[in-house]
């Protein structure tokens, strides 16, 4: 995903670079210098539908930073309205999917968590809607101090109850238990629709957690979420020789 080892690149240097590195495909993170954005004219996002697929390189994704977890109606209505331009941007230029997020709880400590946790899954649930009726999918990053939980992330997804809304593993410490991913992994795997992984080298299990995808069947990608490297061909090369090492058996 372009956050944040790519922020600084254009379309077309983002696609070449990943290209040349043997890249799969890429979630583009809103507010970056691509400009993939919902202001773009019908000309424009024709011209990235095209440019993807002429391209070895997948248009995934759009890292959108729509969030549900505020107490106040209208706050949740306007990043509802902002998730709809998304899905319709996702439709338009091939797109499989948008992220949203919970980004944290309300900093106003009388909302109790059962009212966030319906707040964000009822709101979900809506995008969710949405987002079938354009044939792209919902995807909840497991983020947020509290709502990364994995059981607080699998109550919100089990209050949204829609289809066409899964999860995005985020790769958090939080997933951790007692050195293991196993167990917070059986709770959310129902849900895992995409994955974000971080640095490799972090003490995070990633060989377990790679195993566990593949043992599960996983067919969706893992995307590389990394600081900006001076050396971004550099950086890719090698991440991608380590992510290959930590996937054998």
């Amino acid at each position: 995903m372009t956050y944040n080892v790519l922020q600084n690149l254009d379309l077309e240097a983002i696609i070449n670079l990943l290209e040349k590195t043997g890249y799969a495909a890429v979630e583009l993170r809103t507010g970056h210098k691509h400009g993939v954005e919902p202001s773009l004219d019908d000309a424009a996002r024709e011209r990235v539908a095209q440019r993807f697929a002429k391209s070895t390189v997948r248009l995934l994704s759009y890292g959108t930073t729509c969030e549900f977890e505020s107490p106040d109606p209208a706050v949740r209505r306007k990043n509802i309205e902002d998730a709809q331009a998304f899905i319709v941007l996702a439709h338009d230029t091939g797109a499989r999917a948008i992220k949203v997020r919970p980004n944290s709880l309300p900093k106003d400590k009388s909302v109790s968590l059962d009212t966030t946790i319906q707040n964000i899954g009822t709101s979900l649930h809506e995008v969710g809607e949405i987002g079938h009726r354009f044939g792209i999918e919902i995807w909840m990053e497991v983020h947020g101090a509290t709502t990364q939980s994995p059981p607080i992330a699998a109550r919100i997804l089990k209050t949204a109850d829609h289809k066409n809304v899964g999860a995005c593993w985020n790769s958090n410490p939080t997933d951790v238990v007692d050195g293991s991913v196993k167990p917070s992994f059986d709770l959310l795997w129902p849900y895992i629709r995409n994955c974000h992984i971080n640095e490799l080298v972090s003490g995070y299990p990633y060989r377990e957690f790679f195993a566990l995808l593949n043992r599960s069947g996983y067919q969706g990608y893992t995307l590389c979420e990394c600081a900006e490297s001076p050396q971004p061909e550099r950086f890719l090369r090698y991440y991608k020789a380590l992510w290959t090492e930590l996937n054998r058996a």
